[in-house]
């Protein structure tokens, strides 16, 4: 392991005012976690952490935590913050298989949830937890969502996913894959076989376009579908990339690791929207960047840019008149997606967004009964951490809800 655990725990001050916790979007028990750790309590300090975050082995890998734990810490301000990640990391992922999940009894409910992503694992895991039976439905063959088919393998190993589908059959939850709600079944067949109550969770995996001529081209790809299987795609030695988001450095790294020699990634704006932790790899795997770039159109030998010109205070001043063709062999579109929309057009009752996403109340219930939603279908491409936290405040108002409904 790259970072001493031992070392890095005996460095944590177990302040007694945690910024770390407060930095945390689900509010981890680092102190305490940290504290049982040192004091030989494995097993303790991974049930905690995982009763309150189902998803920790994969947020201690994916968070942004230069942003959030790590960077409330206040050994930060004058030096180095302590590596809680790391420290989180070994705890959950040494614990993960052996730990025991405790679980009700079954109360006789079914409880369906749509999506085997972050916010759909976590809301099947506490649950079944409470005594209800889930199944979960999902259009791809693998648990994960997201997780498998948007991050890469060395950045998320696709073998941590395959524990959690180990987890989740062994407490009892059922797994459809390769079902797509919303073409062959639908949500009133769900209603009508029984299930008390629905989640959706289902992701955003509609790419945005740019709306720019040469977007269907044979050498232009959105970036969501490239991450979903690299190896299927030949992009050449010169690869070009629209966006400078956290999935715009993934397909960089990918592209570079696939045999791509010349990565560049084009912003409009004068800086990027990735972390500076991914950013940073990006730079060191061999990626270069160019802001104030405006697309115009994309040709079969790459895309065609205009300059951005802005004053001293980054605002805005206008655009060179003149446009410049970059020679690549692909271009990937990487600025964002919104959801499918076979569900809500599917669905009597289920209203979304003009921009696709599912509309909710603040405890995640839909604009139909008994139907309930979290994750990057609700708040757009989100975080891991920010859809775990989410969840776990729905799994309560689902299950609020099924218990009121008993009571009427």
């Amino acid at each position: 392991m790259a970072v001493h655990v031992i070392d890095e725990a005996n460095r944590c001050l177990n302040c007694k005012k945690p910024l770390c916790q407060e930095g945390c979007p689900i509010h981890t028990p680092i102190p305490k976690m940290i504290q049982a750790f040192k004091n030989g309590q494995l097993n303790d300090a991974a049930e905690m952490v995982f009763e309150n975050n189902p998803m920790s082995v994969i947020c201690s890998l994916v968070c942004n935590h230069e942003n959030q734990c790590e960077g409330h810490c206040v050994l930060g301000r004058k030096g180095q913050p302590v590596h809680i990640s790391s420290i989180e990391n070994y705890i959950s992922n040494t614990c993960l298989d052996k730990m025991k999940i405790e679980c009700e009894p079954k109360n006789g409910k079914k409880v369906a949830v749509i999506g085997a992503g972050p916010a759909g694992i976590t809301i099947a895991i506490m649950l079944t937890k409470k005594g209800y039976s889930v199944t979960i439905f999902d259009a791809k063959d693998q648990i994960g969502g997201v997780l498998r088919y948007g991050i890469p393998e060395f950045r998320l190993p696709k073998t941590v996913l395959d524990r959690y589908k180990k987890k989740l059959l062994e407490i009892g939850i059922k797994v459809r894959p390769n079902t797509a709600i919303g073409t062959a079944l639908e949500i009133k067949d769900l209603l009508r076989d029984g299930y008390e109550s629905i989640f959706i969770g289902t992701g955003v995996w509609k790419p945005k376009t740019l709306g720019v001529k040469g977007e269907s081209l044979g050498n232009v790809h959105f970036a969501i579908d490239y991450l979903a299987n690299p190896d299927s795609y030949d992009l050449g030695e010169r690869v070009a990339i629209i966006g400078m988001g956290n999935s715009a450095m993934d397909v960089a790294r990918t592209a570079l690791r696939k045999g791509a020699t010349e990565v560049t990634l084009y912003a409009r704006g004068l800086t990027g929207n990735a972390s500076v932790h991914e950013t940073s790899y990006a730079k060191l795997d061999g990626a270069r960047m160019e802001f104030a770039k405006q697309i115009v159109e994309i040709t079969d030998d790459g895309p065609v840019f205009r300059d951005v010109y802005y004053d001293e205070e980054g605002n805005k001043t206008g655009m060179s008149e003149e446009v410049e063709q970059v020679y690549a062999d692909s271009t990937i579109i990487s600025v964002s997606q919104g959801p499918k929309s076979k569900l809500v057009n599917t669905t009597d009752g289920l209203k979304a967004s003009e921009s696709g996403l599912l509309m909710t109340n603040q405890y995640g219930e839909t604009t139909h009964p008994g139907i309930f939603a979290a994750g990057d279908v609700v708040l757009g491409a989100k975080t891991v951490v920010e859809a775990t936290a989410y969840s776990k405040i729905v799994a309560e108002a689902m299950d609020e809800y099924m218990k009121q409904k008993d009571n009427q």
